[in-house]
């Protein structure tokens, strides 16, 4: 837990210092994400908000998305292109700010209905640069997954903010 609290806090100084702001869209993570986010005091400086879009009926709700649109296009959810469309998606939705953060995957136990394994998730970060990571655990214990997957989805918006213009 501290290696998000910690991430999470690198990852509001890094956006307080460019004086932007990030909106979050997690699946499998369940709002761990947004979570660390906020954790941090002052969060509101850079926090706009999220969505934990775990279902097709709240993708379609929240993000204007069906997934009988995105199967048509060839995208699949829990994939790196959706992750990218999601974290596009809810960047837009909160008023153009500067950054989206995405995450889809299978917690677990099981694996999903797209045949990704537990373990399995996709993250994407869309703002002044773009970058997607798949990243497979290999374990299916859900809630150590849904920490392994925030962690990850942290790491990569330190990462992207630390190397961003």
């Amino acid at each position: 837990m501290r290696d998000l609290l910690h991430l999470g806090a690198r990852a509001g100084e890094l956006l307080k210092a460019r004086k932007e702001k990030i909106a979050v869209g997690e699946t499998s993570a369940g709002g761990l994400i947004s979570a660390a986010l906020l954790a941090v005091p002052g969060a509101s400086e850079y926090f706009a908000g999220g969505a934990v879009t775990y279902s097709p009926r709240a993708v379609r709700g929240l993000l204007d998305l069906t997934f009988d649109e995105l199967r048509a296009k060839g995208i699949r959810s829990s994939s790196e292109p959706y992750a990218e469309i999601l974290a596009e998606t809810i960047r837009q939705k909160h008023g153009g700010v500067a950054w989206g953060l995405s995450e889809t995957g299978a917690a677990g136990p099981h694996g999903n209905g797209y045949g990704d394994p537990a373990g399995h998730t996709c993250i994407a970060v869309a703002g002044r640069m773009h970058a997607v990571r798949t990243v497979r655990t290999g374990i299916s214990d859900r809630v150590e997954n849904m920490w392994l997957f925030t962690e990850a989805a942290l790491a990569l918006l330190v990462e992207s903010l630390e190397s961003a213009p």
